[in-house]
């Protein structure tokens, strides 16, 4: 290992940036263990640790959890969305339906008004009224403060860098939302997983999670993605059980298909928790390029965020925060929410009764996508549906730890295909699992 200098946390960080830029660290060379790091310079841990996290949020290395921290470059990471440069069909972007996104226009013509200058509330006073509204229905709460990030990815990454430090861990659910997996890797936590079933996180799992020592937990109340679960009424109080004796765990609730769910919202967070942050995002019926979410959390999360979002630098703006609200509140644009959601809703149980006529029994979760189990390796069934003009998403691409056994699952975004394409692929799928 060549020679990295250093007595603080930036000269640490910025003698493997220059060993990096002059070719002398590559693409997956391992970087020493924090406490080794730590004795050979004889400093102390948390500089060290501090350092890492400096390259880690710069992009420049990345944690591997137990297997260490190595040089980041040229790795394939699997991100939402359209696959880029493809003939073939994509059945696994996750997109919503862009029928089903309202069109802007009327509101645009609505939140023209006067300005906003530097030292004004970066809240806009009407969407804080409303969002709070929004969350009080469903988050009991007498304390709970609102505040506006760019997006569900923002708020979550917003909320783990005010409370973790490089190697703390977070629990993550398994498999899991690919933007929390590398929000994760980013900021150098360590995951630990907790396993995923048609109720929610397990309760085994999320003990094993906190026996653990993790910091935080990451979760989806409903509308799990990839898999569609959502938090029964019984799983959900089981888990607020076990967080009883861990009140200043960090639990943030990412209620990302909040509208749309066809599912009662159930919470991990109890009446005396703490630490907790509930977000809801607005990209799955405003649209994706809508970046805004509200994030309900404690008065003390409230604060850390307020200072990580203060006015002259990072605030949402208010002209989309005034965009995002007009169209929330039009009777036509809820209209279109509704209509929306049971088009998903419809389109994958009729998908998923399909594949259990064809021999592939499925349940449809909630959500945009449909979690398909087979009975091969899903990366052999996706290779067969290659042949056959579709390019799908296995489960290994959701796992937040490197798994060594084949995921028998695929991730299929199926509510945009027609009746023709619909048929076609039933017994594309169905012909690939025979082989």
């Amino acid at each position: 290992m060549h020679q990295i200098t250093g007595s603080t946390a930036a000269e640490i960080a910025d003698s493997i940036r220059a060993l990096r830029e002059r070719g002398l660290l590559g693409p997956g060379d391992a970087l020493p263990p924090v406490r080794e790091l730590a004795a050979s310079l004889s400093v102390n841990r948390n500089t060290a640790v501090a350092a890492y996290r400096q390259l880690a949020q710069a992009g420049l290395v990345l944690s591997r959890g137990r297997a260490g921290t190595v040089i980041a470059g040229g790795e394939t990471v699997a991100q939402e969305g359209l696959a880029a440069n493809t003939v073939l069909r994509d059945i696994g972007s996750g997109n919503p339906d862009p029928s089903f996104i309202p069109d802007p226009t009327p509101a645009l013509q609505r939140i023209v008004g006067r300005p906003v200058l530097y030292g004004e509330p970066v809240i806009d006073p009407a969407l804080d009224a409303w969002a709070r509204e929004w969350v009080a229905a469903d988050l009991r709460r007498d304390d709970l403060r609102i505040t506006i990030t760019s997006g569900a990815v923002d708020a979550v990454e917003r909320l783990l860098a005010q409370a973790l430090m490089r190697d703390d861990a977070v629990a993550l659910e398994d498999p899991c939302f690919l933007a929390s997996i590398h929000t994760a890797r980013l900021g150098g936590y360590r995951t630990i997983p907790v396993p995923v079933d048609a109720e929610g996180m397990t309760v085994d799992g999320l003990r094993a999670a906190l026996d653990a020592g993790v910091r935080a937990i990451v979760c989806t109340p409903r509308a799990q993605n990839p898999t569609g679960a959502s938090l029964s009424p019984t799983r959900a109080a089981a888990l607020r059980a076990l967080l009883v004796d861990h009140p200043y765990v960090l639990v943030i609730e990412d209620d990302h298909f909040s509208a749309l769910s066809q599912r009662p919202y159930e919470s991990l967070i109890g009446p005396e928790h703490r630490r907790w942050a509930l977000v809801r995002s607005v990209s799955k019926f405003l649209g994706p390029d809508m970046c805004l979410a509200v994030a309900a959390t404690d008065p003390t999360t409230a604060e850390r965020l307020a200072m990580r979002l203060s006015p002259g630098t990072t605030w949402v703006s208010h002209l989309l925060q005034r965009l995002a609200l007009a169209q929330l509140q039009d009777t036509s644009v809820q209209a279109l929410f509704a209509a929306a959601a049971e088009h998903y809703a419809a389109k994958n149980r009729a998908f998923a009764e399909g594949l259990t006529v064809r021999g592939i029994p499925c349940e449809p979760g909630d959500g945009l996508n449909l979690w398909v189990e087979l009975p091969v390796p899903a990366r052999s069934a996706a290779e067969q549906l290659m042949r056959r003009g579709w390019l799908a998403r296995t489960g290994d691409e959701f796992r937040p730890d490197e798994a060594t056994t084949p995921s028998h699952h695929l991730r299929m975004t199926v509510h945009d295909l027609d009746e023709d394409e619909t048929v076609a692929l039933l017994d594309d799928l169905a012909a690939a699992v025979r082989r």
